[in-house]
């Protein structure tokens, strides 16, 4: 598959204009793999962004966001707290998230995409468990994959994944949606090599939910793609693709607060 560029938008553009032009590219390359681009969710990572650069995101139709810090991840709360409260909103974390950090998170997101320990996930579910959150009200959770090799990169190793993920779908106040990696980055390496760790992360999605084991029938979503390689994300099956800069323009030199 060719590279896909990048419309140019001038730097002025809004939000809302840039949503757009990044939903044409989820359709083309939706539409060159032969898939119906309804089946591809945009995750709108809002790293760094301020409260109202989200909210203008919201009003141009984003119903899923995604933060990679808890400080920031509940900083922004109060202003979205509407939308996920009357369920138009999903907030998903998408930062690795430490033992200590759980109850904040438990409070203010509606999944993690970035489970990979079983410690981790046995502390989440003791968490729910307590919270009477389980059932319909059960944290929507998936497993993240090292498809890389890389050590700046979490995740677990996909020789480990399979296992891990079976774990996960039988703990209580869990629900296993899928799986989430974060690639190779394009700029330093082929497409070919980009593709094949989507592939291998599809892979591991196929055999986990082919296994029949409880509760990994639905667990089927695929959260791989960025900005740069969310067409290649797409062509190996993505479902979810998660994307900051093109939607919100280069991110801001401080956190938001």
């Amino acid at each position: 598959m060719p590279d896909q560029p990048q419309p140019s938008l001038p730097s002025g553009s809004s939000v809302a204009e840039r949503l757009a032009a990044v939903r044409a590219r989820i359709a083309a390359a939706a539409d060159a793999a032969g898939r119906d681009p309804g089946e591809v969710r945009l995750l709108v990572a809002t790293k760094t962004q301020p409260a109202e650069a989200v909210l203008e995101a919201l009003a141009a139709g984003v119903d899923l966001i995604g933060e990679n810090r808890v400080q920031e991840l509940v900083a922004k709360a109060p202003a979205v707290a509407d939308r996920v409260a009357d369920g138009s909103l999903e907030v998903h974390m998408i930062g690795h998230l430490q033992r200590n950090k759980i109850n904040q998170v438990l409070a203010t997101a509606t999944g993690l995409e970035t489970l990979d320990s079983l410690d981790l996930a046995r502390a989440i579910s003791d968490r729910c468990v307590r919270d009477d959150r389980t059932g319909d009200r059960a944290l929507d959770v998936m497993v993240q994959v090292n498809v890389t090799g890389e050590a700046s990169k979490s995740g677990v190793v996909p020789a480990d994944a399979g296992a891990l993920a079976t774990a996960v779908a039988a703990l209580p106040g869990l629900r296993l949606t899928g799986f989430m990696t974060i690639g190779a980055r394009l700029d330093d390496t082929s497409e070919q090599t980009v593709r094949a760790g989507f592939a291998r992360l599809r892979a591991v999605r196929d055999e986990v939910v082919a296994s029949g084991a409880p509760g990994t029938a639905g667990a089927t979503a695929l959260s791989m793609g960025m900005t740069g390689d969310l067409h290649l994300a797409v062509a190996e099956g993505a479902t979810v693709v998660r994307v900051g800069t093109a939607v919100f323009g280069p991110r801001p030199t401080q956190p938001a607060r």
